[in-house]
């Protein structure tokens, strides 16, 4: 029995001993700047400023790494402990290099990531807009994390089918429905080539904003009221005063009460370019199916 034991024993401190050494594989990605950024092994010690992508990390099943996010950071539940770190305009620096992260995730526009790098921080930076950018991010993630690239290809495809089923969910005359989405007071709107409008267009709503004018273009009041939607949505941190600028009274969606003001939770979900992608369309279904012509 001893000579049948000791085979065993040695195959698992091998495995050990091999599932020990791909764990400590260099890492280089390449970040939405072009930098490459080499990582001598999968971090253990991860700070994240910005929600989507403390979210990322999180959904895919890796939120015990996270040693400090951003102020704005409020999902999961798992994350309200960790230390608050500034947001992606104003990192507290000296608190990020105080926690030793292994890499920092940041978005391209944050402040502060030459000098987290002078100060011998990673830093990878990633800002996605488009439903490809986030299934490409969300791939940059995990390979930042040392997963497998199948772990991120499978939360898309959960995230892609909870759009459709989102989409299958409403009636096919929400295709005449011209909607507004105002993303903060600005005002700057989701347009139709941000992440927003490719899920109102999956949905089948017509955006008032075209592709054209970029993401999340800011736009002159007077420009919705000649585009005179037919639904209006906007957070409730950005609702107040909104429907009282001038000539708005004509657009069809004040005069009739168009309007969804989604609760600040909804609207972190709505406008996150994360995980909770498919959740946030189910939103903007509901709204949609509450205001659409019979």
């Amino acid at each position: 029995m001893r000579r049948m034991g000791w085979p065993v024993w040695a195959l698992a401190l091998g495995l050990v001993g091999w599932l020990g050494a791909a764990w400590a594989q260099p890492i280089t990605v390449t970040d939405d700047r072009g930098r490459t950024v080499v990582m001598p092994a999968a971090p253990q010690r991860v700070v994240s400023i910005l929600p989507s992508l403390t979210e990322t990390v999180c959904e895919l099943q890796q939120c015990h790494r996270l040693v400090g996010v951003d102020r704005y950071s409020n999902w999961p539940a798992a994350i309200q402990a960790l230390p608050r770190v500034g947001g992606g305009i104003d990192p507290n620096v000296e608190a990020i290099v105080a926690l030793r992260p292994d890499v920092v995730l940041a978005a391209v526009s944050s402040r502060g990531s030459e000098r987290l790098e002078a100060l011998g921080l990673k830093v990878v930076a990633l800002e996605p807009k488009t439903h490809a950018d986030m299934r490409r991010v969300m791939g940059t993630v995990a390979r930042v994390l040392g997963l497998p690239a199948e772990d991120a290809e499978r939360l898309w495809r959960h995230i892609d089918a909870a759009v459709s089923a989102a989409a299958q969910s409403l009636p096919p005359n929400v295709r005449r429905t011209k909607v507004y989405f105002e993303v903060n007071r600005a005002p700057y709107a989701a347009g139709a080539s941000s992440f927003i409008g490719e899920t109102l267009a999956r949905l089948g709503a017509q955006n008032i904003v075209p592709a054209e004018l970029g993401p999340f273009p800011k736009l002159n009041p007077e420009f919705v009221v000649r585009a005179n939607p037919d639904v209006i949505m906007v957070g409730a941190r950005n609702a107040p005063g909104m429907t009282e600028r001038p000539g708005w009274e004509r657009i069809r969606a004040v005069r009739e009460r168009r309007v969804c003001v989604f609760a600040n939770d909804d609207a972190d979900t709505i406008i996150r370019p994360g995980p909770r992608l498919g959740e946030g369309a189910r939103l903007l279904a509901d709204c949609l199916r509450k205001h659409v012509q019979p």
